[in-house]
């Protein structure tokens, strides 16, 4: 959404108001308290529905201060979405606007689908020109605005499921550490269905019935809810499907336990050459090296569609390649044609991808591709090749000479 000028002046002006925040320069803590401020504004406790604005260049009352507003700083400010310090991603945009005759950088930050946002795992809110965290009783309000919209997939309720299907160490021991700050944790009275409820665990705490996230994410019986949620992994002695099998495994469990059990299954196929040049000299080289294929497996673990689909995500290895399949083809603003370019990125399981920042098997978001580019390239594999279809995407990786 792009606010008129006359809107965004409006609101410099409004010394008051819960939906903008002023900053003269983007150094010392302002970065810190502009990631604040957007996690208030996706999280809009006031319920304006209106998207809140943070303007870089501007003092307290309003007035601008003349800084450069440079590329660098605009790509600077854009990196906030998806450095992974906002969960989940929020959605907004950054711009150079001229308002009262001088250049600023406008930062728009539209409300959030499925609140509560939080920024280093604490929730921020604003009441008026103040920006705190969130009091149990605004999460419950956050949590209860969230049930009345529609919801992406990965926060549905899975109806047969109930409470026993989940986790509860899994959710206290690894996922809670990772999702809040410890003071936050140390303060923390909250129940069981209350945190499993705040995480998006649980539909609410009235219904504690799992969600889709819940189900991937904490499930006892993960597959058992929902049946395409597994890893198919082949091992193939040659180079088509008929040739003799090495491996084969269909690997499930929760989304932790499939990220780690598939990482040793790679681990265990990729193999090392050692050239010697001299008598106390050696190169060592993989023919694949393991962060790239663990970049492009995590990518289609997130990126899938969980959906009306029971297929699996497909890892087939070849004697001279490796093909990656993922149902679900390009989504949102991600098509065939721009698919892969960076910067181009966009979410069908937005709360999972946020679960895989918790649990650290992603540091950021939309790099992987150019990572796993990256990472081949320095080991002598030729570039990986995507082929983005209206119902999967397939990913093949050809061996290093």
């Amino acid at each position: 959404m792009r606010l008129p000028d006359e809107e965004l002046e409006a609101m410099l002006a409004d010394l008051e108001s819960d939906r903008a925040e002023r900053k003269e320069t983007f150094n010392g803590d302002a970065p810190e308290k502009v990631r604040q401020a957007v996690c208030a504004f996706a999280n809009d406790l006031p319920g304006h529905g209106r998207p809140g604005v943070a303007f870089i260049g501007v003092r307290d009352d309003g007035t601008p201060t003349n800084l450069p507003i440079t590329d660098d700083l605009l790509l600077t400010l854009a990196s906030i979405r998806s450095d992974g310090n906002i969960q989940p991603i929020p959605s907004m945009t950054v711009e150079k606007r001229v308002l009262r005759g001088v250049e600023v950088a406008v930062i728009t930050v539209l409300p959030a689908d499925a609140p509560p946002v939080r920024c280093k795992g604490r929730t921020y809110i604003r009441t008026g020109p103040r920006r705190d965290i969130a009091s149990l009783q605004d999460e419950r309000i956050l949590n209860e605005r969230r049930r009345h919209r529609n919801l992406p997939f990965d926060l549905q309720p899975v109806s047969f499921a109930t409470l026993a299907d989940i986790s509860r160490r899994v959710f206290e021991e690894e996922y809670l550490v990772g999702a809040f700050s410890a003071d936050v944790l140390e303060a923390n009275h909250r129940t069981f269905e209350e945190r499993l409820s705040s995480c998006r665990m649980v539909e609410s705490i009235e219904s504690p019935v799992p969600t889709v996230l819940g189900s991937l994410v904490l499930g006892t019986r993960t597959r058992d809810l929902i049946p395409c949620a597994y890893i198919q992994f082949l091992r193939i002695d040659g180079t088509e499907l008929d040739a003799p099998i090495l491996d084969e495994a269909a690997i499930d469990g929760r989304l932790g336990e499939v990220i780690n059990r598939v990482d040793e299954k790679i681990k265990a196929h990729i193999s090392t050459a050692v050239d010697v040049h001299s008598a106390d000299t050696e190169k060592r080289r993989a023919d694949y090296p393991l962060a790239a294929l663990q970049q492009l497996v995590r990518n289609a673990v997130m990126h899938r569609s969980y959906e009306g689909t029971n297929a699996p995500v497909r890892l087939t290895w070849f004697s001279d390649r490796i093909e990656i399949v993922n149902p679900g083809g390009p989504f949102g603003i991600v098509t065939a044609a721009n698919f892969g370019q960076p910067g181009v990125t966009d979410y069908r399981n937005p709360h999972l991808a946020e679960a895989m920042k918790v649990l650290g098997y992603v540091q950021r978001f939309g790099v992987g591709i150019a990572t796993a580019r990256r990472l081949l390239a320095e080991n002598g594999n030729p570039a990986p090749q995507f082929e983005p279809r209206e119902t999967h995407v397939l990913v093949t990786v050809r061996r290093s000479a």
